[in-house]
């Protein structure tokens, strides 16, 4: 049987810091940035564990803005 891996990527430039998508992440994967900024001034949420993510989809499921895209892959 294949383990599944999930794979994070946040649109930086249109996140607005919210924080809903770590709260919402079950392993602790995603984290606010806490010295980069986006554009607009705001900290970003960014992958900070790279190979824990499962793939739930929960961070991308909460995000008002659609920011996250969440990919599955097979190893």
């Amino acid at each position: 049987m294949a383990k599944i891996k999930g794979a994070i990527v946040v649109d930086t430039e249109r996140c607005k810091g919210c924080n809903l998508c770590v709260v919402a992440c079950p392993l602790n994967v995603l984290s606010l940035t806490n010295k980069e900024v986006n554009i607009k001034g705001y900290n970003f949420a960014q992958q900070v564990l790279e190979d824990t993510c499962n793939g739930c989809s929960s961070c991308a499921t909460v995000c008002p803005d659609g920011c996250i895209t969440v990919f599955k892959v097979k190893l």
